[in-house]
C-alpha cells in the first residue's frame, strides 16, 4: 500500500525538505526519536516510515491533534459519510454561536462562520479519539486554504471576496465551499494512515515540560520558532490562534484579545519569539537533552548565530555537523536569501 504525508500550507513546515533530510538521517544510528517542535508531523512521519518508534510533542492544541491523527494513530481512517454529517445540526443539542459572533467578517463569510460553529462542536461530539484527531486535522486544512496567505495574522477577508485582479492567492480554492475542501483533506489525511509496528505517541507540552522516559530517547529533533536578524520572531500561536480557539470553543470567548482587530488570543510570553531570550532557550533544551543525539533545524541568518549555537553543543558534545541547503520559504521576499541548515550533535 502506498502512503504518502498530505500536502500542507502551513508556515515553516519541513515537507519540501524531507528529500534533503532522510539521507541524512538515515545514516544516524536511533531507533526511538522525539520530535520536540512537531508542528505539521511531516519530520516525525518520514521518522514513522523508516521504523522508528516516534514521541510527536507541539505546544499548540491544534498540531496536537495533527499529530495524534498522523503519528500516534496507527490504523483508524475516518469514513467520509461522517465528516458530511458534521454539517447538520444534531437533535437535542444547544449549539452556541461563538464563530458567528466574535469572527463577522473578518475571516470568512456569515454563513461559513455559521457552518463553522456547527462543525467544530459535532466534531467535539465525536466518541472515537482518533476519529475525533482526523476530523480536527481535516477541519484546519480547509480553514487554512480558505484564507489568503493561508494564516490567521490579520483581518483581511476583503481581499477574497473583492471583484478584482489578483496576482497572488487561489480564489478557486478561496470559494470553495467547506465540505469538498475537508473532504479533498480526508482523502489525504487517510492515505497517511500508517502501521509501522511500533507504539508512537503525541503529546501537548513545552519543550521545557516534555517528560524524558527512563531509558530517555536515542534521537531528539528541535525544530524552534525562527527569529530573524532584524529581531522578528515567528509566533505560531498567534498566526493560528483561530485553529487554537477551535481546539478549545468552550472557552474561547474569554480567550480573546478584544484590543486586537482581527480577535486573536491573548498573548503568553514565550522565550522562543523573544531575540533576548532564545539562546537561552536553545541551551536549556540543548542541556534537557544532552544525553540524546540531537538534530537542530534552523534557518541562517537568524538570532542566534549558528556560531552562538555550535558553542553551546560543544559545552555538550564533542562532535557538531553541518548540513546547509539554499531554500526559500512562500512568504519570504526574492530579495531574502536564507540557508536552511541540519545541526548534528554527539559523542563518538
Amino acid at each position: 500500500m502506498q502512503v504518502s504525508f498530505p500536502q500542507t500550507r502551513y508556515q515553516g513546515s519541513k515537507l519540501k525538505l524531507l528529500n534533503w533530510f532522510h539521507p541524512i538521517f538515515r545514516k544516524i544510528d536511533f531507533d526511538t526519536a522525539l520530535d520536540a517542535f512537531g508542528g505539521t508531523g511531516a519530520v516525525s512521519y518520514m521518522l514513522k516510515i523508516m521504523g522508528k518508534e516516534i514521541t510527536y510533542n507541539d505546544l499548540l492544541t491544534s498540531n496536537w491533534y495533527i499529530g495524534k491523527a498522523l503519528i500516534e494513530n496507527n490504523s483508524k481512517k475516518l469514513d467520509p459519510s461522517k465528516i458530511e454529517s458534521l454539517f447538520h445540526r444534531k437533535n437535542g443539542y444547544n449549539y452556541r454561536t461563538t464563530i458567528q459572533d466574535q469572527f463577522k467578517g473578518i475571516y470568512y463569510t456569515n454563513a461559513e462562520d455559521k457552518l463553522l460553529d456547527i462543525v467544530v462542536q459535532n466534531i467535539s461530539y465525536l466518541e472515537d479519539q482518533y476519529e475525533k484527531s482526523l476530523a480536527f486535522f481535516v477541519l484546519f486544512q480547509a480553514c487554512i486554504q480558505k484564507r489568503p496567505f493561508n494564516l490567521f495574522h490579520r483581518k483581511n477577508l476583503y481581499l477574497r471576496l473583492n471583484n478584482v485582479k489578483r496576482s497572488f492567492g487561489n480564489k478557486k480554492t478561496w470559494d470553495t465551499p467547506f465540505l469538498e475542501l475537508m473532504l479533498r483533506a480526508l482523502k489525504e489525511g487517510n492515505q497517511a494512515i500508517y502501521d509501522n509496528s511500533r507504539v508512537n505517541k503525541a503529546i501537548n507540552f513545552a519543550i521545557q515540560d516534555v517528560p524524558i522516559p527512563d531509558e530517555g530517547y536515542d534521537l531528539v529533533y528541535l525544530d524552534p520558532p525562527y527569529i530573524s536578524l532584524k529581531g522578528v520572531g515567528v509566533d505560531y500561536r498567534d498566526y493560528y490562534h483561530f485553529l487554537e480557539g477551535i481546539c478549545d470553543y468552550d472557552k474561547w470567548e474569554d480567550l480573546i484579545d478584544r484590543d486586537s482587530k482581527h480577535k486573536r488570543l491573548k498573548l503568553i510570553k514565550n522565550d522562543w519569539n523573544d531575540p533576548k531570550q532564545i539562546l537561552k532557550a536553545f541551551e536549556e533544551s540543548i542541556s534537557k537533552f544532552q544525553d540524546s543525539k540531537l538534530v537542530i533545524s534552523y534557518r541562517d541568518p537568524g538570532i542566534p548565530s549558528i556560531e552562538a549555537l555550535k558553542n553551546i553543543l560543544f559545552n555538550y558534545k564533542e562532535d557538531v555537523s553541518l548540513f546547509i541547503k539554499d531554500y526559500k520559504y512562500a512568504l519570504t521576499s526574492k530579495e531574502k536569501k536564507v540557508k536552511e541548515v541540519l545541526i548534528f550533535a554527539d559523542n563518538p
